[in-house]
């Protein structure tokens, strides 16, 4: 008995060395074989075998790629063809920067990907957003809502009472959600994003690029509801309040080029976005838009230093696309 567990023990010893010595050693010239796999991975396979890496699909600035960014005097910008995976222009795009309202991108994503649009949310205390100068959708502790009025609130009027209101509804708590948020960012690879809230409000902590904005903001257009509410400028909100009363509010989004308070450039027509402003973030704004071949683009602009030279720096970065 002993003579046969010394030889397993032996044979067992032998076998982790091969395994060890296996895993140390690049035999190059017996290569991974794809089409050898059964097992199922997140990946396409090429026409040559091998597998479609992560960003096969998106549209990647490379170390040596520059622009000239004459005229564009916000801190970054970007602009990205979604159609042929290439970045027509960019400008600080890895800078990590405060995102403002545009935060409610990844809100929208998550409360679409984890909720259920007809749940009815009772709103909480934690909706009660006091900070000067925070848009608000003004919603109140104790009225009823559908999940999907709450996009809405949150993508049109950038109620951060909305952001609030979706938070505690889907994950229990602020800070549960925005781990959630955290989450999905790293699963689309956005590694210079970290977020604290649903809304965007200003925080050390809670900061973004105009590249991982662009990673966000293409995953959510994947979404047929993302895409209907961003898309829309005017919604009415019919709930019921606290004390069983029906309310009725309208909100309207706030995208100059979808309410025609600003000309898009010839060629282009913008059918979504969402716009952010804080006194630390200055103003910001991201959008979809496509060409009259129907190619879509995604564009965004952090830290603008007004209003009127955030659509300025919009125009001049997306005639790039038709010029």
């Amino acid at each position: 008995m002993m003579r046969w567990i010394k030889k397993l023990w032996i044979g067992c010893a032998f076998s982790l060395l091969l395994l060890s010595a296996g895993c140390g050693a690049r035999n190059l010239e017996q290569p991974y074989e794809w089409a050898q796999q059964s097992f199922s991975l997140p990946f396409e396979e090429e026409a040559d075998g091998r597998a479609q890496g992560f960003a096969s699909q998106l549209c990647v600035i490379s170390p040596d790629q520059s622009w000239d960014e004459t005229g564009v005097s916000a801190e970054a910008a970007a602009v990205f063809d979604c159609f042929d995976k290439q970045v027509i222009f960019g400008k600080n795009p890895f800078e990590r920067l405060y995102p403002a309202s545009i935060t409610k991108v990844m809100t929208a994503l998550v409360a679409i990907k984890y909720g259920n649009l007809e749940d009815v949310v009772t709103v909480t205390q934690e909706a009660v957003i006091t900070e000067p100068g925070a848009t608000l959708c003004h919603i109140q502790p104790g009225d009823t809502l559908t999940l999907e009025q709450l996009l809405y609130g949150l993508m049109l009027p950038s109620g951060n009472d909305a952001g609030a209101a979706i938070a505690v509804h889907i994950s229990g708590s602020i800070e549960a959600f925005a781990e959630l948020m955290n989450q999905e960012a790293r699963a689309l690879g956005a590694t210079g994003t970290h977020f604290m809230n649903p809304h965007g409000l200003t925080d050390p902590e809670h900061y973004t690029t105009a590249y991982d904005l662009y990673l966000i903001f293409n995953e959510a257009l994947t979404l047929p509801k993302f895409r209907q509410v961003t898309g829309t400028t005017a919604y009415t909100a019919n709930y019921t309040n606290a004390a069983g009363e029906a309310v009725s509010k309208e909100w309207k989004g706030g995208n100059w080029f979808m309410t025609g308070e600003r000309p898009t450039p010839e060629g282009l027509t913008v059918f979504g976005g969402k716009t952010g402003t804080t006194s630390a973030a200055g103003y910001c704004l991201i959008m979809a838009s496509r060409d009259q071949e129907e190619k879509e683009y995604i564009s965004v602009v952090l830290k603008a230093g007004s209003r009127p030279g955030l659509y300025d720096n919009m125009t001049e970065i997306i005639q790039k696309i038709v010029n």
